[in-house]
């Protein structure tokens, strides 16, 4: 088993705004929810179809789903930003001429797919927050949440393998 160096990595200026960008998200998202919960009715939408409509409706108490497990996520993309070494699935060996390379590639990955899932996370929390089943998502909402979710990886895999 190849063992990875560990590289202690400097944040850009790109990895910091997107940080600070999914932060400012993470941060509107309670918000949102916490601010508005009150005036919701007891019975919201709690999911959508493939469609985007809804088909759903539970407790309003259900809303806090959606920042518990953005919060989760968004904290554990971050936490594993800091152990690059340990991920798994590089598309490609690491050795020390690569590792700074791999890792920042790596970590940026993560830094996008945080701030998509944040994205997709917020859109979803403001649906349910205007509570009207007429008014769904829409089929653009599954393309577009796939779209934001594979475009990082695919680039990762992309710049990962380029020599």
């Amino acid at each position: 088993m190849n063992k990875k160096p560990k590289i202690k990595l400097k944040l850009s200026t790109t990895d910091k705004m997107l940080e600070l960008i999914s932060w400012v998200l993470l941060f509107g998202l309670w918000v949102l929810a916490l601010t508005q919960y009150s005036e919701l009715p007891e019975t919201i939408v709690t999911h959508y179809n493939l469609k985007g409509e809804a088909d759903a409706y539970g407790n309003k108490k259900t809303l806090f789903f959606l920042p518990v497990l953005a919060t989760l996520i968004g904290v554990g993309l971050t936490l594993l930003t800091k152990h690059p070494h340990a991920y798994n699935n590089y598309p490609v060996d690491i050795t020390p001429s690569n590792a700074e390379f791999q890792y920042k590639n790596a970590n940026r990955m993560l830094r996008y797919l945080k701030l998509a899932v944040l994205l997709i996370f917020g859109a979803l929390t403001y649906q349910t927050l205007k509570n009207d089943p007429i008014d769904d998502l829409g089929l653009w909402f599954i393309p577009l949440t796939l779209i934001l979710i594979f475009i990082p990886i695919i680039n990762f895999n992309v710049k990962a393998k380029k020599p």
